[in-house]
């Protein structure tokens, strides 16, 4: 079984879902035959990008892990329906949310797809025994998008600096400026604090409806490989303002000297200093970040409070928001509102 820490944590509403860190020695466990059908699954998904790739990997190491647990480590071929709605409950109560079993269901469903499209001379008498009609269990468990408003990551931001978690908060700040998701953050590199203001006196609309022009301040990163629909992504200039590269220098300055060139890392045993991990990142937030503002916080909810507050409370124009998050639509953008120079948000960083 997997250990009780990762399975999941459910205390005092705060959710933290860490089965998705399966264990290299664990996976070894799994039969031989089902390791090498998934590694040939995921080598032919080249239109995933890296994120979505890590996602699906993730999601079939736990149900293999399951097999192995609970149906004698049998082949993928052999598994039969009713084993996999034993395995749907499992997870519902282990307190997955309904949203990560429908993910978790989808990503066997497209594996068990390929086995029946790659290995139909091998395997005839296969077929897919995720069918649509099989219906997710209802845990409750939907977490509600609720992003943070101005006076929260305030809040947030005031709390980590009495602290003196500097690099806690050189995050917030940046990931909630820029917009980013945590991949992204994870690339930004300390050469950052170098590079030079860019600034421009921009024209916005007030909260009366008037225009006035106010000078934008605001610096842009050297190039970060973000989110997009081909395999390798999009490469992108993040765009913050002045305030969060107060904030890097800040941390660049208690940190020290180290021969590591990312700006948010931890430093191991060894006294060796690395880039940090994406779990890192969730750990802080649905940890400490989650008890201090007394509600649930993610990484991506910086992402969606940024974009919620530049139109809402700063009553800037959806178009501007879209370009901070780097939307191809503004249809993609609206669904975060919850009511390169050509590509900037300048009046976003007024």
């Amino acid at each position: 079984m997997l250990r009780e820490k990762k399975e999941v944590r459910l205390l005092n509403g705060k959710i933290a879902d860490r089965s998705n860190e399966i264990t290299e020695e664990e996976w070894l466990q799994v039969n031989e035959f089902n390791r090498r059908m998934v590694d040939d699954y995921l080598s032919n998904q080249t239109h995933l990008s890296p994120q979505s790739l890590v996602a699906y990997k993730s999601a079939l190491k736990i149900f293999f892990v399951w097999v192995k647990d609970n149906l004698n480590n049998k082949n993928c071929i052999e598994i039969r329906k009713k084993e996999f709605l034993r395995y749907m409950n499992w997870l519902a109560n282990r307190g997955f949310s309904e949203s990560g079993i429908k993910f978790k269901k989808s990503s066997v469903s497209a594996f068990n797809k390929f086995i029946e499209n790659f290995y139909d001379e091998d395997y005839p008498l296969f077929r897919n025994y995720v069918t649509a009609e099989m219906q997710v269990p209802k845990t409750g468990k939907v977490f509600a998008k609720e992003p943070l408003t101005p006076d929260e990551l305030k809040h947030l931001c005031d709390v980590l600096e009495e602290r003196g978690e500097w690099q806690k908060l050189a995050y917030v700040k940046f990931t909630y400026s820029t917009g980013c998701r945590r991949a992204e953050s994870m690339q930004l590199l300390k050469e950052v604090v170098n590079y030079e203001p860019k600034r421009k006196i921009v024209t916005i609309v007030d909260e009366n409806g008037k225009e006035q022009e106010a000078e934008s301040v605001s610096y842009k990163t050297h190039e970060i490989r973000c989110k997009g629909r081909s395999s390798v992504g999009k490469v992108r200039k993040l765009q913050f303002g002045q305030d969060v590269m107060d904030a890097l220098k800040k941390w660049l300055e208690v940190r020290g000297e180290d021969d590591c060139p990312y700006m948010f890392v931890v430093k191991q045993k060894d006294g060796e200093t690395h880039q940090v991990s994406k779990s890192v990142f969730n750990d802080w937030c649905i940890g400490e970040f989650s008890e201090i503002v007394g509600k649930r916080t993610t990484p991506h909810n910086f992402r969606r409070s940024r974009a919620t507050n530049l139109v809402c409370y700063d009553h800037r124009a959806l178009e501007t928001a879209q370009k901070l998050l780097g939307h191809e639509s503004s249809e993609t953008t609206q669904m975060y509102v919850i009511r390169e120079d050509s590509e900037d948000a300048d009046e976003a960083f007024i």
